[in-house]
C-alpha cells in the first residue's frame, strides 16, 4: 500500500479533517458490580443498568472497563496478529477470503463503494458454523462456514478460538444489561443466537501517505446486533455524534472495550436505542490494529419490533426482514464497487403517516 490508488480517494464531504473533536462524552462504564463475587446493592446494579440505557440511547457507543476478559488474552491475539500481518502478501494471501470462502485474509474490502485502507483476517467464533445454503426460506439444504487458518505464526488458531469464546462471554453480559435497560427479562435476547454467526475480524491499518483523502473503513452503521472493540493505543475511530453530526474521535483507554448496537437492537427496540454512524481515520506514520467482534444471530432470523416494545401509541416502526437476506446483499459490496448503495434498515422502515411503508 504505497502511493494511493483512486480507488481509496473519498469524496470531498466524506474526506476526514486533520483536526479532530476528541470524545469526551462517550461514556465509560465499569462492570464491576455484575463480576464482583460480594453481594452488590439493587442501588448500585439500577444504576449500571441505567448508565447502560443512557449510553444506548444518548450516544449508540460506550467504553467499558473491568470487564471481565483477561488481559493476557488480549495481549496473545495482539502478538499473533502482529506476526500474521507481518509476512509478505504472498504468504498471507494463501488463506484468502472470497464469496465461497467467508473467513480469512482480505484486503481489497469496500465501504459505501470505496476501498478501505486497510487488510483484515476473519473467523467465526463457532467452527464449523452451520447455515441455510441460500437466504430462500424453502431451501431446507445448509452450508458450512470452516475458518481458514494459516501456518504462520502456530499460534494464531488456539489464541483467536480462546479470544473469540471471551467475547461471546462478554456480548452475553452485555445484551442482557441492554435487556434490563429496556425493562424486558435479562435473558430476552439470548434465544436468537442459539446457532450464532457471530465473527471476529483483527484490522490492520498500515500508514497512508495521504490520510486527508482515504479512511480506514468509510462512514458506516453495523449491521448486527452488537460489536465490542478492542483497539491498540494509536486511536482512529470516529463516531458521528447524535446531538449535531459532528464526527468525535474516541480516545484510546488502556483494556477497554468500545461497544455499539447495531441495526439489529435498533429494529428489535423499535429506534429506542440507534444504531451511529462511525468511521476510521488512518495516519501517515504509526500502523495501527484493531479487534472487533460482531455478535450475530443465525442467517434465518427474522428481525422486527420485539413485541413488549410496541403498542397502539408506539407501533412498530419496521418491517419484518430476514437476516441472512439482509447481510447477503450487505456482503456483496465487499467484494466490488456496486451501482448502487447496499441494502439499510430504513429500507424497511414504516412511515408514521397511516402506517404506510417508506419507499
Amino acid at each position: 500500500m504505497g502511493e494511493v490508488d483512486p480507488a481509496f480517494i473519498q469524496e470531498p464531504e466524506h474526506r476526514p479533517r486533520i483536526s479532530y473533536i476528541e470524545g469526551k462524552g462517550v461514556p465509560l462504564i465499569d462492570l464491576s458490580p455484575i463480576l464482583s463475587s460480594n453481594n452488590v446493592s439493587a442501588i448500585e446494579f439500577e444504576g449500571l443498568v441505567k448508565e447502560v440505557g443512557d449510553a444506548c440511547k444518548e450516544w449508540g457507543f460506550f467504553q467499558v472497563i473491568d470487564h471481565g476478559v483477561p488481559l493476557e488474552k488480549r495481549e496473545k491475539i495482539d502478538g499473533a496478529s502482529r506476526k500474521f500481518f507481518a509476512q509478505s502478501l504472498e504468504e498471507k494471501r494463501k488463506v484468502r477470503r472470497n464469496e465461497k470462502k467467508v473467513t480469512g485474509y482480505f484486503d481489497t474490502e469496500h465501504t459505501k463503494n470505496v476501498r478501505d485502507w486497510k487488510e483484515v483476517f476473519d473467523f467465526v467464533v463457532e467452527g464449523p458454523t452451520i447455515v441455510p445454503a441460500s437466504p430462500e426460506p424453502d431451501d431446507k439444504e445448509v452450508a458450512e462456514w470452516n475458518n481458514q487458518w494459516p501456518e504462520y505464526p502456530p499460534e494464531l488458531r488456539e489464541t483467536c478460538q480462546d479470544y473469540g469464546q471471551e467475547m461471546v462471554k462478554l456480548g452475553y453480559k452485555l445484551l442482557e444489561l441492554i435487556a434490563l435497560s429496556l425493562d424486558l427479562p435479562a435473558d430476552r435476547f439470548h434465544g436468537f443466537f442459539k446457532d450464532q454467526t457471530s465473527f471476529m475480524r483483527v484490522n490492520h491499518y498500515p500508514p497512508c501517505p495521504t490520510p486527508e483523502l482515504a479512511l480506514g473503513v468509510g462512514r458506516h452503521k453495523d449491521p448486527g446486533a452488537l460489536t465490542i472493540l478492542a483497539q491498540d493505543d494509536v486511536g482512529g475511530l470516529e463516531v458521528k455524534r447524535k446531538t449535531d453530526g459532528e464526527w468525535v474521535r474516541v480516545k484510546p483507554t488502556p483494556n477497554a472495550y468500545i461497544i455499539n448496537v447495531g441495526d439489529i437492537i435498533q429494529v428489535w427496540s423499535n429506534d429506542m436505542y440507534e444504531s451511529v454512524e462511525h468511521r476510521v481515520i488512518v495516519n501517515s506514520e504509526r500502523e495501527r490494529y484493531s479487534y472487533p467482534f460482531f455478535l450475530l444471530p443465525p442467517l434465518s432470523t427474522m428481525v422486527e419490533p420485539l413485541e413488549e416494545l410496541t403498542n397502539e401509541q408506539n407501533p412498530a416502526k419496521y418491517r419484518v426482514y430476514n437476516w441472512g437476506e439482509f447481510i447477503s446483499n450487505r456482503s456483496q459490496s465487499n467484494f466490488q464497487k456496486q451501482k448502487v448503495e447496499n441494502l439499510q434498515i430504513s429500507d424497511f422502515k414504516i412511515s408514521e403517516k397511516d402506517g404506510l411503508e417508506v419507499v
